[in-house]
């Protein structure tokens, strides 16, 4: 199992201080009433919208490729949204990591499937593979996620080490463990105890363990082999789960799709195919608070000249 950071004296160096500085300022807003988090959290994304350009170009050109039919209006306006929700992001990340567990819950609901299959699944020890793509939404859909069932997260190490350390802390609020995303075998090891381990296939991981399958109008989008290994070499089921911010700050819906009890495992080609169309399905239920920022489509087939 991946080696979690623990809290050190060291963390508390004067070379942190500014690190301590931005979580005690995250933890006083989010001690707020949630409308009005929710309308600092819109504004900071507006403004983030007018300092971060490079993002912006980024995201408007995701949505130029995945969506060539949309109007320059229609995307601008996704666009504006999404960057309400970068803005949200944030503010969740705090909620994520600060909030009781009754305040959380106050704000949110189950809906899709509900969570029987997955209380199913683990009364019977198989592995859930949980598919939980990049939404803004990302660490509040892992906590509402876990305290409904809990599991074990795959996560990148941050570089920052109180920050590495805040992360860990706040996903083990509820959640069992975490393991590094790079640990394949100690994810097929839990999945075979029957854990429940979240993993995100939908980003551009490089041209290494990935293949070229559609997503979208992107007829050659790299996608991690990932899923198709950890589903063959684990059996386990896989169920999609979309985190979703209601309108006009009135909460979430945790959105749970029908799991997959026999993907399509033939080989890594069709698994890529057919995990895309997922992907798409999920995206299509809060396209506005989907990550568009990430250079999704980086990764070309040699000598094919950069999207970007």
């Amino acid at each position: 199992m991946t080696q979690l950071p623990r809290f050190s004296a060291a963390l508390l160096h004067p070379r942190h201080w500014l690190s301590w500085t931005g979580v005690a300022f995250l933890w006083l807003i989010v001690q707020l009433p949630y409308p009005v988090i929710y309308r600092l959290g819109c504004g900071i994304g507006r403004l983030a919208l007018r300092l971060m350009k490079r993002r912006a170009r980024i995201a408007y050109r995701n949505l130029e490729l995945c969506f060539p039919q949309m109007s320059e209006g229609e995307r601008h306006q996704l666009v504006v949204k999404n960057f309400e929700s970068v803005g949200m992001g944030l503010m969740e990340t705090g909620m994520a990591w600060f909030w009781s567990d009754r305040r959380m819950s106050r704000w949110y609901e189950v809906a899709g499937t509900g969570m029987t299959p997955v209380h199913t699944l683990q009364a019977q020890k198989r592995g859930v593979l949980l598919i939980g793509i990049h939404f803004l939404t990302l660490e509040i859909g892992a906590r509402m996620f876990g305290m409904q069932a809990p599991g074990i997260g795959v996560y990148r190490p941050n570089d920052n080490p109180v920050i590495d350390w805040l992360q860990t802390w706040g996903r083990m609020r509820s959640n069992k463990s975490m393991i590094d995303r790079k640990d394949l075998k100690g994810m097929i090891r839990a999945l075979k105890n029957g854990e429940v381990i979240w993993y995100a296939p939908d980003h551009d991981y490089g041209p290494q363990a990935s293949v070229f399958a559609p997503l979208f109008a992107v007829d050659e989008a790299a996608t991690t082999t990932g899923t198709w290994m950890l589903a063959r070499m684990s059996k386990a089921a896989i169920v999609p789960f979309v985190p979703r911010r209601k309108p006009d700050g009135k909460g979430y819906e945790l959105i749970m799709l029908e799991p997959e009890y026999d993907p399509p495992l033939d080989d890594a080609d069709t698994t890529a195919r057919w995990m895309n169309g997922i992907v798409e399905k999920c995206i299509m239920l809060a396209p506005e608070q989907y990550m568009w920022l990430h250079r999704r489509f980086k990764t070309r087939p040699e000598g094919v000249p950069s999207r970007y």
